[in-house]
């Protein structure tokens, strides 16, 4: 059992984040008068949380997986709407990773026609 500041220290956040996903409905730790006090079990559910964010999980997909878990014993609905959204997840990176590349390319090959610009040499062709 964790005292607020002990919690936020240790999972790395504030304890103004803590209460935000109380807030949220994320989180309950239990109450000892206007101590909030954080069992493990708020914990390993604040490391989801945090994991889910990292990985860019929207709060409402958080919710949703953390409430499938509570409801369902043996996961396995939790686990196909957590492979579902993974395989959601992926697809958007690997499209906002095509389109990073096409930028970072074009950048590419603008700095080196500037570069070949100032230094008064014709464009040379551009290198894969």
């Amino acid at each position: 059992m964790l005292g607020i500041q002990e919690a936020a220290t240790l999972l790395g956040v504030t304890m103004r984040t803590l209460r935000f996903y109380e807030d949220k409905g994320l989180i309950a730790p239990q109450r000892a008068g206007t101590t909030r006090i954080y069992s493990r079990r708020e914990i390993g559910r604040m490391q989801l949380i945090l994991r889910g964010k990292r990985l860019g999980f929207s709060i409402r997909e958080i919710k949703d997986f953390l409430d499938l878990y509570d409801v369902d014993p043996e996961h396995q609905e939790q686990v196909r709407a957590l492979k579902a959204k993974v395989g959601e997840r992926i697809a958007d990176l690997r499209k906002q990773k095509r389109a990073i590349d096409q930028t970072l390319e074009e950048l590419l090959s603008i700095e080196r026609q500037a570069l070949a610009w100032l230094e008064g040499s014709p464009l040379r062709p551009i290198d894969g």
